[in-house]
């Protein structure tokens, strides 16, 4: 665990403020380029950015009011002209200086952090997560990404973050070209050593009016099926787990047009991605269960968290009817226990029980709940 969490709880309200695409040097080859945005640095006024600001906050739960921030997403915030960064964090600064918000948040490249200035820049403004865009940590696959940055970009990034007390988060994306499962995970591991604060991970898709829609439709690139894709996404998921290291997004967020018709050509798209990854590691877990009981059983339960339960039931209840298949003709129930702990599972049958830790005991468990764009 990381010295400085102890300054960042678990429980926040996000306040997403899209900067699409802004300072980007170039695009690369799977970006959509046009996607919904909601904060021009050109337009932006004091009295927008309370509006939206404002409705966010009306319409925040109230155990997420804890601690909230202001997050540039979207774009490569470093990269803005310096006046354009200074003007937007001086606009968001102000909710913290009236106590409405505690602290700033944005995304950026790792080849856009080296100067000292930058840094202090963040800092004066009260910027305490940065969030990098890794995607890989395979310098052949950044290149035929056209990410135009390294993997010691990353590692300089991340350590730089670190050492100047930011709480850091890395995205990383399976299925790039020239990607493969060694090198994904590979990837995976490379991150674990960095020990950011947070991941993010979601599978490549072909969006149109792309360099990676153009290699698709030319035969040159093939999207990871779902099925590949959920099986990377849930080692990737365990392997962070096991380092203690939170993943707080699977999946890309639904935006606007993402589910309209031609806009997604392939890939392994599901709104609800993150279910199907945690499904596949709780049908896992429960198969290893079932196989340690003896097989004259007449009836067995399995015991949750209710946070982890509609993961483990399935999406339309599809891992209840696997594990059925599984133990056909045992009974089995399945009841969401508020004392069970997150990632574990409980199986009692008859007289015999067993258990499961996905998350090792150990673990600091605080970031599990944090889903960054759900407000």
């Amino acid at each position: 665990m990381n010295t400085q969490e102890q300054q960042f709880p678990s429980q926040r309200l996000i306040i997403p403020l899209f900067i699409t695409n802004r300072g980007c040097p170039h695009r690369c080859t799977f970006c959509r380029g046009i996607a919904a945005e909601n904060c021009d640095p050109e337009t932006m006024t004091d009295s927008v950015m309370k509006d939206i600001v404002s409705c966010y906050l009306s319409t925040s739960k109230p155990d997420k009011k804890a601690y909230t921030q202001i997050a540039f997403y979207g774009g490569n915030f470093t990269g803005l002209d310096p006046h354009e960064q200074d003007k937007l964090l001086t606009l968001a600064g102000a909710f913290i200086k009236t106590g409405d918000v505690r602290s700033l948040r944005i995304s950026t490249r790792p080849d856009f952090l080296g100067h000292d200035q930058i840094i202090e820049r963040l800092k004066r403004a009260q910027v305490k997560t940065v969030e990098i865009g890794a995607q890989s940590m395979v310098d052949e696959v950044l290149d035929l990404s056209c990410r135009g940055h390294s993997s010691e970009d990353v590692r300089k990034a991340v350590s730089t973050l670190t050492e100047n007390g930011f709480e850091t988060g890395v995205h990383l994306m399976a299925g790039l070209p020239g990607d493969n499962r060694d090198r994904f995970l590979y990837s995976v591991d490379e991150v674990i050593r960095l020990r950011p604060d947070m991941v993010r991970i979601h599978p490549t898709l072909v969006f149109t009016g792309t360099a990676l829609a153009d290699s698709y439709e030319r035969g040159g690139y093939h999207p990871l099926s779902m099925d590949e894709a959920v099986d990377l996404c849930g080692h990737a998921l365990s392997r962070f787990e096991r380092a203690g290291i939170p993943v707080i997004r699977i999946g890309l967020q639904p935006e606007g047009d993402m589910e309209r018709p031609g806009t997604i050509l392939g890939g392994p798209y599901h709104p609800a991605f993150r279910s199907l990854v945690e499904g596949k590691l709780f049908f896992e877990m429960a198969s290893r269960l079932l196989a340690s009981m003896p097989k004259n059983l007449r009836q067995a339960n399995f015991y949750v968290s209710p946070k982890d339960i509609s993961f483990f039931r399935g999406l339309n209840n599809s891992n209840m009817e696997r594990i059925n298949a599984l133990t056909h003709p045992v009974g089995l129930t399945v009841t969401a226990d508020p004392g069970q702990m997150r990632g574990t599972l409980r199986l009692v049958a008859e007289d015999h029980r067993r258990e499961i830790h996905r998350i090792p005991e150990k673990v600091d468990r605080r970031y599990t709940d944090l889903e960054c764009e759900d407000v």
